[in-house]
């Protein structure tokens, strides 16, 4: 009987990668990360690489449409870049580890692979709670000053200092340059983050084609932001018609005290 006791990565193919760079996009505020990887490798073709299993996270299976189950898990897919001079590994999956030594154990998982793959650069992709109106703005943080300029250049904007980046986006960002010599940037898109934000997403996978060099078709995403603000709409006015309900109790019940008054 196979314990599973720590992270483990099942590769699916063998194949050799031009000078690859990580992307890293799991679940989080707004599901930003999630939203943009899962969107540029659908839309690059990407080809399923490997899958990370671990302990570190949540404690239940999903189920599919036809009843059958699995593990939570992280997927791994592969672009090769025939005119660029980088080839792409997209990270994104179900969920992040739920414990403090859960991230770094699956961080370092992560990492392992990387370094194994031979990967020089790594781009992490997470949300930044902000309340915006407009287009979103996207805050580049990074171990490498050329790569940092390189963000910069591609229209993202630097963060206030002391700001704090939690979970696998900021441990892979910091882990990277310790002891493994890999560059690493980090892209937070502005986002309320209590719904999944394709808006936001869209800002980010704009400074990725600048950064990267690459071209996607945006519209499916336009798609989602349509619906997305559909909903938006719809919670607005359930939240307009639960607080003008409670103004109304309010008065009703001020109104009772004042006549037994």
């Amino acid at each position: 009987m196979v314990k599973m006791k720590k992270s483990v990565i099942e590769e699916l193919a063998e194949v050799e990668l031009k000078n690859p760079i990580l992307i890293e996009g799991f679940p989080g505020l707004g599901m930003v990360g999630s939203i943009a990887a899962e969107y540029l490798a659908k839309q690059l073709k990407a080809k399923k690489y490997a899958i990370l299993y671990s302990p570190h996270f949540p404690f239940h299976v999903l189920v599919d449409e036809k009843g059958g189950a699995r593990l939570l898990r992280g997927e791994f897919y592969f672009w090769k870049n025939e005119t660029g001079e980088n080839d792409l590994i997209f990270l994104t999956g179900d969920s992040q580890a739920q414990t403090i030594e859960g991230q770094f154990e699956v961080a370092n998982s992560i990492l392992d692979f990387a370094e194994k793959k031979k990967v020089k650069m790594i781009i992490t992709i997470g949300g930044y709670r902000n309340e915006v109106e407009g287009t979103p703005n996207v805050v580049a943080v990074s171990t490498s000053p050329a790569l940092f300029e390189r963000a910069l250049k591609a229209k993202a904007v630097s963060s206030e200092a002391g700001t704090p980046i939690v979970g696998t986006a900021g441990l892979l960002l910091g882990l990277a340059k310790f002891r493994r010599k890999m560059d690493a940037v980090c892209l937070l898109g502005e986002t309320r983050g209590y719904l999944p934000d394709p808006k936001t997403a869209k800002s980010v996978i704009e400074i990725l084609q600048r950064i990267l060099n690459v071209d996607v078709d945006l519209k499916g995403l336009d798609e989602e932001i349509e619906r997305s603000k559909e909903i938006l709409g719809r919670m607005r006015d359930i939240e307009k018609r639960r607080v003008k309900y409670v103004q109304q109790m309010r008065r009703v019940e001020e109104e009772r005290i004042t006549y037994i008054s």
